[in-house]
């Protein structure tokens, strides 16, 4: 919902309790859906698919709990470029620590003993 003038924007905005429910339920899910993805063993996909659910809780929470969802679309696009440069610079060091890790000598660092 966006608003064309000031007077608008101004006005109090109480957002309906079941939207509040539905929210947090959906949170509820996301964070039993992160833990039930830790304990799955996806390879290289396990960061990304907690990074992806973790963005989804952000701009959840953002959206309406922050009520970014009932102010001006810029401040929605400041959020979303803010989140899509995290992801970047994320999937930017995950690029570049792979690059060398090859080059990584195994017997360099000492085995772990169990004890």
């Amino acid at each position: 919902m966006n608003y064309n003038s000031a007077e608008e924007a101004d006005r109090e905005h109480i957002m309906p309790l079941w939207a509040l429910i539905s929210v947090w339920a959906a949170l509820i899910g996301l964070t039993v859906l992160t833990a039930l993805a830790a304990q799955i063993d996806l390879g290289g996909m396990n960061i990304w698919i907690a990074v992806g659910i973790a963005t989804i809780k952000a701009l959840l929470v953002g959206l309406f709990f922050m009520h970014l969802f009932f102010e001006r679309l810029f401040n929605f696009f400041v959020l979303a470029a803010a989140l899509f440069f995290v992801l970047l610079f994320i999937g930017l060091a995950d690029m570049d620590s792979h690059a060398y890790q090859k080059d990584l000598l195994p017997e360099y660092a000492p085995q772990m003993q169990r004890q």
